[in-house]
């Protein structure tokens, strides 16, 4: 099926208890067991089921299923955030004296859990330039775990080399691990050029109406662990976590996801609602049509800034003129999604101007939503990065990030032009 098809039908059919075509809310802490042993079973990852709604739950499973499939994957773990998502991504194979390689270019809160949430608990990430394949070869060591990127940065706007990033990562045997929130995966398929997991918000284009906050990890079920279990001995000897399971020989290409469930969501709980489930399905089911719009508004007003007299740049991928472009157009068909930046002229005080002149267009810090919004990243994303990691990060003081909406593009055009003209 196409993924316009997966996005409403994967992973689901009606209910054979009650027909519900609706997928049912499993508002329920716990699943009772057959038996002793069969509990026994269900831990001892025997056999298949459910057994406590912090590890999984019904609702969450038509959920993961269906990411997965829109994604071309083997399986996917929800969960609380997209956050805990980035960050169970790596605790799943790395501790104390590990580290992994990261673009520069990230959302801020990404950045600040690697620069420095990760170094506090021993694990060190080694930054690097997203277009600087060969340095970042240069980076790993024994000890890499992976290389962590944004398949389009947020509000950098810069599109990695995912091929070419992942032929040099597996020639050195290490992952590669994708946020791919805002391309989506209709927009981009990490796996099918070679990446190994990846990472969405919920929050953004796939919940899409700013109603929740969520995360999934999914993975490709292609990295072989197996033949590099020196490095990743945690999926490849006995867990003493987990009463001694291997999950590489428990689980085999599932060893990794299993892992993440079992250990990381587990001990650590951050899980997703049923709730936050269900509505995360509703929004998916019409992330096709959203992105069409999105896309071609975003690219609207993108062309409508540059020909303004006020922006001194704009930053999306899919203008011809965009140094990215050639990559937008092998991995995303042309199109870039809905996030651009702009700068503006007169610096901080006039994008403050701007900012505060909007009136259709929301003043908040989400993205993703059917609705247009705005952003100063220096002063609220990005705020607790110094100047340097900003400059790192793609964001300056003059920088706007808009998400554009589904409005009409006539609307948004002309609250952008009376707030410009608010900020001379």
């Amino acid at each position: 099926m196409k993924i316009e098809t997966l996005a409403v039908h994967a992973g689901y059919e009606p209910d054979p208890t009650t027909k519900a075509v609706a997928v049912p809310i499993y508002q329920t802490t716990s699943y009772a067991f057959d038996s002793t042993q069969h509990g026994a079973d269900l831990f001892d990852l025997k056999v298949e089921g459910n057994i406590y709604s912090r590890i999984m739950n019904p609702t969450t499973a038509v959920l993961e299923q269906r990411v997965t499939e829109m994604e071309g994957g083997l399986a996917a773990l929800g969960l609380s955030s997209g956050q805990a998502a980035t960050t169970y991504s790596l605790l799943t194979i790395a501790e104390a004296g590990d580290n992994f390689i990261s673009t520069s270019t990230l959302y801020g809160g990404t950045y600040n859990l690697f620069a420095h949430t990760f170094p506090q608990i021993g694990i060190d990430a080694r930054f690097a330039d997203p277009e600087d394949i060969d340095g970042m070869a240069a980076l790993i060591d024994d000890r890499t775990k992976a290389i962590y990127c944004e398949s389009l940065g947020n509000p950098a706007g810069n599109i990695i080399d995912l091929q070419a990033l992942s032929d040099m990562a597996h020639a050195h045997g290490v992952p590669v691990i994708v946020d791919n929130t805002v391309p989506s995966p209709y927009l981009n398929n990490p796996f099918k050029w070679g990446c190994d997991i990846i990472v969405h918000s919920l929050t953004k284009y796939m919940g899409g109406h700013g109603t929740i906050i969520g995360g999934v990890l999914v993975d490709s079920g292609k990295f072989d662990w197996v033949a590099n279990k020196d490095r990743f001995r945690r999926l490849n000897e006995p867990d003493v976590s987990y009463h001694g399971v291997v999950f590489t020989e428990a689980l085999a290409e599932a060893a990794y996801i299993g892992r993440a469930r079992v250990v990381p969501l587990r001990n650590m709980g951050s899980a997703i609602s049923a709730m936050t489930s269900f509505l995360a399905l509703q929004g998916i089911e019409t992330l096709p049509l959203r992105m069409d719009r999105v896309c071609e508004n975003t690219l609207a007003v993108a062309t409508h800034l540059q020909q303004h007299a006020q922006v001194d740049w704009v930053r999306y991928a899919a203008l011809p003129d965009s140094p990215y472009k050639a990559l937008a157009d092998k991995y995303m068909d042309g199109r870039a999604s809905g996030i651009l930046s702009f700068g503006i002229k007169g610096g901080l005080e006039a994008a403050t101007k701007f900012i505060d002149a909007l009136g259709l267009v929301t003043r908040l810090v989400n993205i993703g939503d059917a609705k247009s919004l705005a952003c100063h990243p220096a002063s609220t994303t990005h705020r607790q990065l110094s100047p340097e990691e900003q400059a790192a990060s793609g964001v300056s003081e003059d920088l706007v990030r808009l998400s554009i909406g589904i409005e009409h593009i006539d609307d948004i055009l002309e609250d952008i032009d009376q707030a410009l003209a608010a900020a001379k």
